[in-house]
């Protein structure tokens, strides 16, 4: 089982999380199935959204609650998008102990206080802040007084709303917050993603910080963590012909452990910083360069560039030595082969 912590995780080890959402058209099977798939396709945690279409707006038909901002969803009304979204509350207890007993993190994100409340009941060990709700600092303030990591994720977001969304925790006394740079588009084009935005807000803010992804493919998790992330999110879906309402930008199985064994590639290749030599480097020093006697020498002979040069392998003097060591004579015969030492001249 994962550490609880999930920041103190994210520390030792990037922590990759699969975003059920809305990907088990409404099939309690197919969602235990999907938490199966997470897992053996490397998910350290799977996150839920915590709502009803009651809780997150109002059924209404007029034009402000008309999906029509260049969308997937446009054309729809809110609250038919997200009755066709929502997963059942009654559910979800009982994904969170199938989760847990494959080993895996359970937690949600929530869009009200009725919400908090009823996942402080399930006991998870962790919430998210969607990147619609970092504005609502009442509902924040709520959620982090409950004491458990806040993940907060910052699609919409400017920087005075990521400060008060940090701020907003931090009165309540909880500092253990994690920042997802997050591009709150669907797929998300590339040329908006701006990873450079992530090694800016761990500089600005000092946190834990990652990628809520939501572009095709993994190459951006990927950068995401060379670039300092230390949670990837990602939307995951058994199988895309299920369809729904986040089908288009979600990632298939064999897709998504494909990206968690990249990471753990990108995480060993990352390392430290190290300017010590390892065992293996220094065995490979051996074929660099060095100074040879290149022609038979005899004693009292002048070191020349005709008689020792630098050449592979490197047994002999460092070749930094070369331009002082011209002119000085040899103290015996030497042979053509011979690496050149100190104690080799005058």
């Amino acid at each position: 089982m994962i550490d609880k912590n999930i920041l103190e995780s994210a520390k030792e080890k990037v922590f990759i999380i699969a975003e059920l959402s809305a990907n088990h058209n409404r099939d309690f099977d197919i969602a235990l199935r999907t938490i199966k798939a997470m897992k053996d396709s490397g998910a350290d945690a799977v996150k839920l959204q915590t709502y009803t279409p009651d809780t997150i707006t109002l059924d209404c038909r007029n034009e402000y609650f008309q999906i029509k901002h260049g969308t997937i969803w446009d054309g729809k009304n809110l609250h038919d998008l997200y009755k066709e979204a929502y997963t059942p509350w009654d559910w979800q207890p009982k994904l969170k102990k199938y989760a847990e007993e494959l080993g895996m993190i359970c937690f949600s994100s929530p869009f009200d206080k009725t919400a908090v409340d009823f996942l402080e009941k399930m006991d998870v060990p962790a919430y998210k802040v969607a990147s619609f709700e970092i504005t609502d600092i009442p509902l924040i303030e709520y959620i982090a007084s409950k004491g458990k990591p806040v993940i907060i994720s910052t699609g919409i977001a400017s920087y005075e709303d990521i400060k008060d969304a940090v701020d907003a925790c931090r009165r309540t006394g909880n500092n253990n917050i994690a920042l997802l740079k997050c591009t709150s588009a669907y797929p998300a084009p590339y040329e908006e993603v701006n990873l450079n935005m992530i090694p800016d807000i761990i500089k600005k803010f000092g946190l834990v910080t990652g990628l809520s992804d939501h572009t095709e493919g993994y190459t951006v998790p990927i950068a995401a963590v060379a670039l300092g992330a230390r949670i990837i999110e990602k939307h995951f879906i058994l199988d895309k012909k299920i369809g729904g309402p986040d089908a288009e930008f979600s990632m298939e199985p064999a897709g998504f452990k494909n990206m968690v064994d990249e990471i753990r590639k990108v995480e060993k290749a990352l390392g430290k910083v190290d300017y010590d030599l390892s065992d293996k480097m220094k065995k490979s020093r051996e074929f660099s360069r060095s100074l040879f006697i290149v022609k038979d020498v005899c004693t009292g002979e002048e070191i020349t560039g005709e008689n020792v040069k630098s050449i592979r392998p490197g047994y002999g003097l460092h070749p930094k030595y070369y331009n002082e060591i011209l002119g000085k004579k040899f103290k015996s015969d030497l042979k053509k082969g011979t690496p050149l030492s100190k104690e080799d001249f005058e």
